[in-house]
């Protein structure tokens, strides 16, 4: 009878153990909510959406806080050698949020080994995303690209693992161009 009852008792537990071990990598809000105001809701920031879509990735792919993740700077779809002050700005904020998050990020800006190019930021090709993670031990690169039409700014979002160049997370968002956003874009 006893041993019954502890058979049922992990046949219960079993599925609640196996999930909440599944869940672990999400490490919710550690710095506070996004501001949260009715406007919030009404009408985000471009910094609300790009913790938005932090948080978007980061419910895709578990990765493992003890290993670093780096931020490219996103870049410009038709040109995917240039950036501007948007790029990266924005590539700034998703970094921030991924901290919130309980992830070590790698300040890239602060590295020898990865060259920038002057007023364009941290860009990262294809062919060089798995030689800069194995330099910084990074199990994953976030890398970006926008697009601007006459009202409407356009960002893709990947995670990608540095082995084999795999997506592993993708988002997509788009924000209305407003005066703040125009500016961003044009200057370089």
């Amino acid at each position: 009878m006893r041993r019954r009852t502890v058979l049922r008792a992990a046949a219960v537990l079993a599925p609640v153990l196996a999930l909440s071990g599944c869940a672990s990598y999400y490490y919710g809000d550690k710095a506070g909510g996004s501001g949260g105001g009715l406007m919030d809701l009404i009408t985000p920031s471009s910094i609300e959406r790009n913790h938005r879509a932090a948080d978007a990735l980061l419910q895709q792919a578990p990765l493992d806080p003890s290993h670093a993740v780096l931020v490219a700077t996103l870049v410009n779809v038709d040109r995917l050698n240039e950036s501007s002050r948007l790029g990266r700005i924005f590539s700034e904020q998703i970094g921030s949020r991924l901290v919130q998050r309980g992830l070590r990020v790698t300040e890239l800006k602060l590295r020898e080994s990865v060259a920038m190019q002057r007023g364009t930021g941290e860009l990262l090709l294809s062919r060089e995303v798995r030689e800069v993670s194995r330099a910084h031990d990074a199990q994953a690169v976030v890398v970006g690209t926008y697009a601007a039409s006459t009202t409407t700014l356009f960002i893709s979002l990947k995670i990608v693992n540095p082995v084999g160049n795999t997506v592993v997370a993708a988002h997509d968002y788009a924000m209305p161009i407003d005066e703040n956003v125009r500016s961003l874009l044009a200057a370089r």
